[in-house]
């Protein structure tokens, strides 16, 4: 997005922060939109709407030439995006079991590395050759998606699937909101999502200004993280799922995430140090990711559940507002030393923070 505004569209690199940014801004707007229409309306419903419409909003996106028009337009976009997460988090935890669950979550989180993986490829291609066709696939890709899940899922086709007559009203006893624990849980999680997307956005800066890597090698470092992510995250969720207390994994995989930063301070930079920052990063990252999602499942019932994913939502959200955009600025007056140990000391906080949790929580 901000190679299109900046290169095809000739905006200023302060315009196009500010789209990514309003992109933020609707993203959180959609986190808690899609939890409570969710709760309403069903997360088929719900996941249906948010295809179809967003599928339509990124080919009007694309038509778009004024920047007015193309920040309303982002705006609207991330809103429907982002309000298919409570969504979807909420149909996976209805379709799978309690003993398969965090399993289930890691399945999930696969499909979406390597849709990640293959739609980033993919995506940087059809931008070098035609912008304009990058938005007509995000779009019909979209609507392919809803088509799919009408064909597969319907509550007429698929006796899994409630129907609108099946859901509840929500109880307001049981309020995400209220939940004074799961609100600290959120908060820590805003913690430790604000370092995982400093991996996305100054991680590959360092390893090329301060580790002199090429693009090429950082690309495959990088890699390394998905592809250990799809041959080994289940198995390890399949050994580990049931066995301990799920904030003892979240707490020592925020912990490894915090030290995975801190020892590009303390060891001599080479790309094998990268490679074992990287390693050290992404088992952290197997062990907190699918656990969070069983854990703030485990508090919920069938008729507030979409409440609570779309705080977890927003907590991921937000960071994503937050971190790069704070992180770059503390790499570029303060360098990269100060923003490892920050960010190090940051993700060691969320885990003190998760642990204290586990008073409040058995499961």
């Amino acid at each position: 997005m901000s190679l299109y505004l900046t290169r095809a569209k000739h905006f200023s690199i302060s315009q196009s922060g500010l789209v990514i940014a309003i992109f933020g801004g609707g993203a959180i707007c959609g986190g808690i939109l899609g939890g409570r229409l969710t709760d309403k309306l069903g997360f088929y419903n719900v996941q249906l709407s948010a295809l179809i419409i967003g599928g339509i909003m990124f080919i009007v996106l694309g038509q778009m030439n004024s920047y007015i028009a193309i920040c309303i337009c982002t705006f609207i976009l991330s809103v429907l995006n982002e309000s298919f997460r409570p969504a979807n988090s909420t149909a996976v935890a209805h379709y799978s079991k309690e003993e398969n669950r965090t399993r289930s979550y890691a399945l999930n989180r696969l499909s979406v590395n390597l849709g990640w993986a293959v739609g980033g490829a993919l995506g940087g291609f059809i931008a070098s050759k035609n912008y304009q066709l990058l938005f007509w696939i995000d779009g019909l890709t979209n609507i392919g998606a809803a088509l799919l899940l009408l064909a597969v899922l319907a509550p007429a086709r698929n006796e899994h699937t409630p129907s609108k007559s099946d859901i509840k009203p929500i109880e307001r006893s049981h309020s995400a909101y209220k939940d004074k624990t799961y609100l600290a849980f959120v908060v820590f999680t805003v913690l430790f999502a604000y370092c995982i997307y400093q991996v996305f956005s100054m991680q590959p800066l360092f390893y090329n200004r301060v580790l002199h890597l090429s693009p090429f090698v950082i690309g495959l470092i990088m890699a390394m993280n998905g592809i250990l992510i799809a041959l080994f995250e289940m198995v390890i969720i399949f050994n580990l799922e049931g066995k301990r207390n799920k904030l003892h994994y979240i707490t020592l995989g925020a912990l490894l995430v915090g030290i995975s930063f801190i020892i590009y301070n303390i060891f001599p930079g080479s790309l094998y140090l990268a490679i074992f920052g990287t390693l050290i990063f992404t088992i952290g990252e197997m062990l907190t990711m699918s656990f969070m999602n069983s854990y703030w499942i485990a508090r919920t019932s069938a008729t507030n559940r979409g409440q609570y994913a779309g705080l977890y939502t927003v907590a991921w959200s937000t960071a994503q507002v937050l971190g790069p955009g704070t992180g770059s600025l503390i790499a570029e007056h303060w360098g990269f030393t100060v923003l490892w140990w920050v960010v190090g000391g940051i993700s060691i906080l969320s885990a003190i923070g998760f642990n204290w949790l586990k008073q409040f929580n058995t499961q």
